[in-house]
């Protein structure tokens, strides 16, 4: 009788201690991750934009620039690939829509010394897009680095037989009716004109626009592009990430620093400049003299990085009238500056092919690492003007 009882209590310790084992086990993975919890889902605003729960833990890195966002904002983005948009910077078209909710800009002349966007979006819901205008080579050129097929939205392009035929280039790599989001092929309601968006009277030109929703929609629908290809391929095959770091400490950032850009001189309209404030950590961007304010959040734009690429601008001399359209000699190497933290660092720029990531490397050969968010990348003629104070 005594045997069994302490055989009876000693099975009982065992399974006692094998259960909280168990659940300490299961407790402590769900808490590291081990097991999913759920994520919540994201609510979607009046204006068909989804909103983030701001209040859940930033710990998940934008690819695109290294930007923290929640386990829930990573879920929504994971859905879809890349998505370029051209934006026009004309005076008639600002102030622009969605600039200020792109991951990465590129910035450089698209004709007669008017600097154009490729406005890259994929870590968060821009909403209202625009004005979107024509494409031109050398922004395919960097749209063609974010993997494969990344998506790329215009209206119409260059097509003037010749080395500028942005067209007739989207054809010969395989983007036509693919990856290629031409409004000419898809029109309306994933496009549409909005003559009273600018709350002035616009040219037509200046009027076209989108949202980041309707397009990935348009391409997952209708080119079977989401997260991955309809062969299974997803678009980060071939992607390069770039490298990331936190801000410098406050202790550490200098109290001031400015840039002006002339992209081509003789018309201020035109002329870039970018304030530094150290208690952000951010740089404020100014158009013409003015703030460069994001007409969706009526605030003025700022990004985290400012990467000047100096390359050598030319006329494609393809007939076309008045010789307007450019080329840029984005392939090769190259000088650059970079701007973050209120410092100015000197360093090389290199893309060995139109799908290769522009490198940017330091004078010791060593690649920049960038702070994380908005990623800004001037595209300045060699004959251009860069000033810092």
């Amino acid at each position: 009788m005594e045997r069994n009882k302490i055989l009876t209590i000693g099975i009982g310790i065992v399974l006692y201690v094998a259960s909280a084992f168990i659940s300490y086990f299961v407790f402590a993975n769900t808490i590291s991750g081990g097991v999913a919890s759920p994520v919540p889902v994201p609510t979607i605003g009046a204006n068909g934009q989804v909103n983030f729960d701001q209040s859940l833990p930033r710990t998940e890195a934008c690819p695109l620039n290294g930007a923290l966002y929640s386990k829930q904002q990573e879920t929504w983005w994971s859905q879809h690939r890349p998505l370029g948009v051209m934006i026009e910077n004309h005076e008639g078209a600002r102030p622009q829509s969605g600039l200020s909710k792109a991951d990465v800009v590129y910035e450089a002349v698209a004709e007669g010394g008017i600097t154009r966007f490729l406005a890259e979006f994929y870590c968060q819901d821009a909403g209202q897009i625009g004005p979107i205008r024509s494409a031109r080579t050398y922004f395919i050129d960097f749209a063609s680095e974010l993997g494969d097929s990344p998506l790329y939205a215009h209206v119409g392009g260059a097509n003037q037989p010749g080395p500028a035929d942005a067209l007739g280039q989207l054809s010969d790599y395989g983007w036509t009716n693919n990856n290629d989001l031409n409004q000419f092929s898809i029109g309306f309601p994933t496009f549409w004109r909005d003559y009273d968006r600018l709350g002035h009277p616009a040219a037509t030109e200046h009027t076209m626009y989108s949202t980041v929703q309707k397009l990935w929609d348009y391409a997952k629908t209708n080119r079977k592009l989401s997260a991955t290809s309809e062969d299974g391929t997803p678009w980060s095959k071939g992607f390069r990430e770039y490298s990331f770091k936190d801000d410098a400490p406050v202790s550490a950032r200098p109290s001031s620093q400015t840039l002006h850009l002339e992209f081509w001189t003789g018309d201020p309209a035109y002329y870039v400049d970018w304030k530094y404030d150290p208690t952000t950590n951010t740089y404020a961007r100014s158009n013409g003299g003015q703030p460069h304010i994001d007409r969706d959040t009526n605030k003025q734009i700022t990004a985290k990085t400012i990467v000047v690429l100096s390359m050598v601008e030319r006329s494609a001399n393809d007939g076309y009238e008045n010789n307007v359209h450019l080329l840029y000699g984005d392939k090769g190497s190259g000088k650059a500056t970079v701007f973050m933290d209120g410092k100015k660092i000197s360093a090389t720029w290199s893309k060995a092919s139109r799908t290769a990531r522009t490198i940017i490397t330091d004078a010791s050969g060593n690649e920049v690492k960038f702070d994380r968010g908005l990623l800004w990348f001037e595209i300045l003629p060699t004959d251009g003007v860069l000033t810092v104070k």
